[in-house]
C-alpha cells in the first residue's frame, strides 16, 4: 500500500540533549572526528544504518535511548565539550580575521557560485571533481575564517545512483531526496514564511524558488529549489536532477543559479545582517548569468549598460575547469534571446547586448551559439585555470578573445586546486602523526615516525579497504541477480598483503578507464604474478547519456568478472564520497592515465597522497607541476606526436605495464630482513611530509584570497559609478580610434652591429614613430618586446621594455618614443615594438584585446643576432 502524502516526523530532544540539534545541522561534523564519534555513541546500530548522517540518526533513535542519554553524565560531558568546541570554531578569530586586522584590504564577503557541491555523502549534490572541489573550497574557507557565501541549486534527485545489470551494463536510479530529511534549514522571512526568489520567463510565466541553507562550518551554503507549489509542473522540475534534461532545461537551471543565486544572496544578507559580497566567484561557466543580474542591479542606480559591465567585471573572479571546448556549455542564441529582454529577465536591455557577451567572435567560433565560458571571461576581470599546466592550456584555448596577443600573455592565471585534509585523511593517519609528536598542521612530523609504524599503518588501511570492498562487491552482485549461495568466492577477494592500485573517477573517454585492458594477457600476468602480484580496485560513473562511457564500464566489469582474476581486480559501482574516503587511504598506488593535457587538475591523486598513497600518473594536471621521483612515477606519453589514438593508447599502456612490472612492484616487494620495504617507506614518508602541504585546500584558498579576491575587492571599490562611467567611455573611445593606431617607423642603434650581431651586455637604443589618430599618448603604452627567437622569428621567453615619449608630434602628426633595450641573453635574439591601450583602471594591457605592431615594411629589420 502506497502513502498518498509524505512528511517527516522529527524527534523531540530532551533539554540536556538540545545541543545535538545544532551539531547535526552544522556540516562541520563531516570533517570533525570528535563530533562524528559523539553521534556514533548516540546509537551505534542506528549510526551504521544512517551512514554517519547525524540528521538521519536523530530521526531513527528511539525515545527511550534519548531519555537514557539525557541521564548519562559521561555522554553529557562529551556533548558539552564538543558543543563548546564548535562555538569557539564559529566565533573565534582565524587566519582571515588576522589578515584583515593588519589592514590588507580584504573583502568583507565573497559569494562563491557552483552548479554542484560535494560537502558530504549525506548531502548528495555532486557528480564528480567539480563538486568535490567546491565542497573542499567551502570547508577550507571555513577553517581559515574566509567570509564566503556558497550558492548552488538543490536537486531533488541529486545525481544518479549507479548499479550494474547482470551483464555489467550501468543502470541509473534517481531516489527522491526530501530536504526535511537532509542537514538543511529553510530560509524564512521575519514573519515565518519561506523566502523566495522569482524569475520572469517568456510568455508571462514565472519561476519561483525557495532557499535552503546548509551550514558548512562558518560558511552558509544557499541552495535554490524550484519544487514549490507556486510553480507550474514544468517549472517545478527545473531543479530535478544534476546535469539532466535538454538544452532549455539546462539553460533554466543556469539562469536560476546565476540570476536567482544573486537574489538569494541579497535575501540572505538582508535577513541575517551578513555583509554583502564585494567579490563574486563563479566556479565554471554554469553560473555566468550572475553577472547579468548584477548589471540589472546597477542599472537601478543610474549606470548605463557599459558602465555597469565595467563595475561588475572589477569584482568578479572566473575559474575555468575544462581543458577542452566540448566541456563548455553552449546554447542556441535564439534560445537565450527568448529568455531575456522585455519578455523575460532584464527588460529594457536589448537582447543583442546580452548575446554579445557570449558570442564566439574569434576565428573558428560559431556565431550561432552562446558560450557560457566566453560570457564568464568577458564579465570577469580576473580568471584562472586550476593547475599550472591547465592555465597554459586555457590561455591557448581562449586566446581568440584577445587577438594580437600570444597565449602566454592572455590574462588567465592559475591557482592549483587543493583538497581538504580533515575530510580526506584517514583518522588513523592523523592519529599516528599526533602520537609521534606531530600536529595536524605540521606535515614534517612524519620524519619522526619509525618505519615499522608507517608500514603497519599502511597494512591496517589496506585491511580496512579489503573489508569494505568485499561488503560492497557482495551487495553489488546481489543487486545484479546473484544468489548468496554462489558468492562464497567473495571472501577471498583481495589480499591485505598484496600491492593495491586504485583507479576511481568519472568515466569520460579521455580519462581512459580501460587503458589497463589494452593487453589483457599482460595485465593478467601482473595480477597473477607468483612473487609480485598486483590487485586493482576500480570505480567510476559514466554520464547517463554517455553510452560510450557505459561501454567502457561494461568492458572493465566483464574483465573483472572473469573467475581467473576476479580475486585480483574489482569494479565497485556507485562511486561517491563515502566510498572514496575508504578507497584513497587503503590503496598503495593511485593510477591516473588521461590523455595529456586533457586533465585540468585531477584531485583524486592529491587525496590519496595525503594518506601516504604513491601516485602513478601521466604528467597532467597537478602531477605535471609537482611530480618528483620521491612521490611516485610518471607514465611516459606520446602527446604532441602524429600517432593515431589507438597507437598512442598502445604505447602508453605498454609504458604503464613496464613501470608496474619493473619499478613499482619490485620496490613494494623488496623487503629486507625485518620484512620492511625501506625504499617504499621512504617514498611514503616523502609523500606525506613534502608533497602533503602542497596539495592542501588551505593553500589553495589562501592563494585565491591573496591573488584574486583581494585585488578584485580593491578594483571594485576603486570603480565607483563615476570611475565606471569614465572607464566605459574611455574604452568606447579607444575601440573606435584603434584602427588608426600604427607603428610607422622603428630604428635601432647598437654599438656593435657589424655582421648582424651584438655583444652580450650591450644596449640597443630604440627610436619609434607612432600614429595615434585621435588618441593621446596618455591613452597608450608603447613597448619593446624581446627574447629568443626560433627559425620562424617567433619570440619566446619574452621580456617587455617600456618606451617613453621623446617629444611632441612631428609634421606628419606622429609621436616619437625611445628607450634602451638591454641585451642580456646569448644566442638568436629578436625584438618587436607594439602599442597597447593604457588606463589606470585596467587590470592588464591585454584587457581590451587591442594591439598595434609593425608591418614588415616598418623601419629597419626587427632583430639582432647575439653571440
Amino acid at each position: 500500500m502506497k502513502a498518498i502524502r509524505r512528511f517527516t516526523v522529527r524527534p523531540v530532544l530532551p533539554d540536556p540533549l538540545q545541543p545535538l540539534s545544532d551539531l547535526a545541522r552544522n556540516l562541520r561534523w563531516s570533517w570533525h572526528t570528535e563530533t562524528r564519534e559523539l553521534f556514533q555513541a548516540v546509537d551505534p546500530v542506528a549510526g551504521r544504518t544512517a551512514e554517519c548522517d547525524p540528521v538521519r540518526l536523530l530521526g531513527a533513535v528511539s525515545a527511550g535511548r534519548l531519555a537514557e542519554l539525557s541521564r548519562d553524565e559521561q555522554f553529557l560531558h562529551r556533548l558539552s565539550e564538543v558543543s563548546a568546541d564548535l562555538r569557539e570554531y564559529l566565533e573565534g578569530p582565524r587566519w582571515y580575521q588576522e589578515q584583515r586586522a593588519q589592514g590588507d584590504g580584504l573583502p568583507a564577503a565573497i559569494a562563491y557560485f557552483s552548479p554542484e557541491f560535494g560537502v558530504t555523502a549525506a548531502l548528495p549534490q555532486y557528480s564528480g571533481g567539480l563538486g568535490i572541489l567546491a565542497g573542499d573550497h567551502l570547508k577550507a574557507a571555513s577553517d581559515l575564517g574566509v567570509p564566503l557565501v556558497g550558492v548552488g541549486l538543490l536537486y531533488r534527485h541529486g545525481y544518479f545512483r549507479q548499479s550494474l545489470s547482470r551483464d555489467g551494463w550501468q543502470q541509473e536510479r534517481y531516489p527522491v531526496l526530501d530536504p526535511n530529511e537532509l542537514p538543511l534549514t529553510l530560509l524564512r522571512e521575519a514573519d515565518g514564511t519561506p523566502s523566495q526568489v522569482v524569475l520572469s520567463l517568456p510568455g508571462g510565466r514565472s519561476l519561483h524558488a525557495q532557499i535552503w541553507q546548509a551550514q558548512v562550518g562558518r560558511v552558509p551554503l544557499l541552495m535554490l529549489d524550484s519544487d514549490v507549489e507556486d510553480n507550474a509542473p514544468l517549472e517545478r522540475e527545473v531543479t530535478d536532477r544534476l546535469y539532466g534534461g535538454g538544452s532549455e532545461h539546462r539553460l533554466l537551471q543556469e539562469i536560476l543559479l546565476g540570476i536567482g543565486g544573486v537574489r538569494a544572496v541579497r535575501t540572505y544578507c538582508r535577513l541575517t545582517g551578513h555583509p554583502d559580497p564585494e567579490v563574486f566567484h563563479t566556479n565554471e561557466g554554469h553560473a555566468g548569468f550572475l553577472g547579468l543580474e548584477r548589471i540589472r542591479e546597477l542599472s537601478g542606480t543610474g549606470l548605463d549598460f557599459d558602465s555597469a559591465v565595467e563595475s561588475v567585471r572589477a569584482g568578479t573572479v572566473f575559474t575555468t575547469h575544462t581543458p577542452v571546448p566540448a566541456g563548455i556549455d553552449r546554447f542556441d542564441r535564439g534560445l537565450v534571446a527568448r529568455h531575456f529582454g522585455d519578455d523575460g529577465e532584464l527588460p529594457g536591455v536589448a537582447a543583442d547586448r546580452i548575446l554579445h557577451l557570449g558570442t564566439e567572435t574569434y576565428e573558428g567560433g560559431d556565431p550561432g551559439v552562446f558560450n557560457m565560458a566566453v560570457m564568464g571571461l568577458r564579465l570577469a576581470q580576473r580568471a584562472n585555470g586550476v593547475s599550472t599546466l591547465h592555465g597554459a592550456v586555457s590561455r591557448e584555448m581562449f586566446a581568440g578573445l584577445w587577438p594580437g596577443f600570444d597565449p602566454p600573455e592572455v590574462p588567465i592565471t592559475s591557482v592549483t586546486n587543493g583538497v581538504h585534509a580533515p575530510t580526506w585523511v584517514a583518522p588513523e593517519v592523523y592519529r599516528l602523526r599526533t602520537e609521534s609528536g606531530g600536529t595536524p598542521g605540521r606535515w614534517d612530523s612524519v620524519a619522526e615516525i619509525p618505519d615499522r609504524q608507517l608500514w603497519d599503518l599502511r597494512r591496517t588501511l589496506r585491511e580496512q579497504l579489503v573489508t569494505e570492498v568485499r561488503e560492497r562487491l557482495r551487495a553489488s552482485w546481489l543487486t545484479r541477480g546473484a544468489q548468496a549461495a554462489e558468492l562464497g568466492w567473495i571472501d577471498g577477494v583481495l589480499d591485505p598483503g598484496v600491492l593495491t592500485i586504485g583507479f576511481a573517477r568519472r568515466v569520460p573517454s579521455y580519462k581512459r578507464l580501460t587503458l589497463m585492458l589494452r593487453d589483457r594477457d599482460r595485465l593478467r600476468a601482473l595480477l597473477l604474478h607468483p612473487e609480485r602480484p598486483v590487485q586493482i580496485v576500480v570505480a567510476g560513473k559514466a554520464h547517463p547519456a554517455d553510452d560510450s562511457g557505459k561501454r567502457l564500464v561494461q568492458e572493465l566489469v566483464r574483465f573483472a568478472d572473469d573467475p581467473r582474476v576476479r580475486h585480483r581486480i574489482v569494479f565497485l559501482p556507485d562511486y561517491g564520497m563515502a566510498m572514496a574516503q575508504k578507497l584513497y587511504p587503503g590503496c598503495d598506488v593511485w593510477l591516473n592515465n588521461p590523455l595529456r593535457p586533457l586533465e585540468a587538475c585531477g584531485t583524486s591523486g592529491m587525496k590519496a597522497a595525503l594518506n601516504g598513497c604513491l601516485n602513478l600518473s601521466v604528467l597532467d594536471g597537478w602531477w605535471d607541476e609537482w611530480f618528483e621521483p620521491d612521490f611516485g612515477w610518471a607514465i611516459p606519453t606520446a602527446d604532441g606526436s602524429a600517432l593515431d589514438e589507438d597507437r598512442r593508447d598502445d604505447l602508453e599502456a605498454g609504458a604503464l605495464y613496464e613501470l608496474i612490472e619493473d619499478r613499482v612492484a619490485p620496490r613494494f616487494y623488496d623487503q629486507g630482513e625485518e620484512g620492511l620495504p625501506g625504499r617504499w617507506i621512504e617514498m611514503v614518508r616523502s609523500t606525506l611530509g613534502t608533497l602533503g602541504p602542497k596539495v592542501l585546500a588551505d593553500r589553495m584558498v589562501r592563494e585565491y584570497v591573496e591573488r584574486l579576491y583581494a585585488p578584485a575587492a580593491q578594483a571594485r571599490r576603486t570603480l565607483d559609478p563615476a570611475a565606471a562611467r569614465e572607464l566605459a567611455g574611455w574604452k568606447a573611445r579607444v575601440r573606435a580610434a584603434w584602427p588608426r593606431v600604427a607603428v610607422d617607423h622603428v630604428e635601432a642603434v647598437t654599438p656593435t652591429a657589424a655582421g648582424g650581431s651584438a655583444e652580450l651586455g650591450a644596449t640597443l637604443a630604440l627610436r619609434v614613430r607612432i600614429s595615434l589618430g585621435t588618441l593621446e599618448p596618455d591613452d597608450v603604452e608603447v613597448q619593446a618586446v624581446a627574447g629568443r627567437v626560433d627559425s620562424a622569428d617567433a619570440i619566446s621567453d619574452a621580456q617587455v621594455f617600456p618606451l617613453k615619449p621623446a617629444g611632441g608630434q612631428d609634421l606628419e602628426g606622429r609621436w616619437l618614443y625611445d628607450g634602451p633595450l638591454a641585451l642580456d641573453r646569448t644566442g638568436p635574439y629578436g625584438y618587436t615594438v607594439r602599442v597597447l591601450p593604457a588606463h589606470r583602471l585596467l587590470a592588464t594591457g591585454a584587457e581590451l584585446g587591442l594591439v598595434a605592431q609593425p608591418t614588415e615594411a616598418t623601419g629597419e629589420g626587427a632583430g639582432v643576432l647575439m653571440r
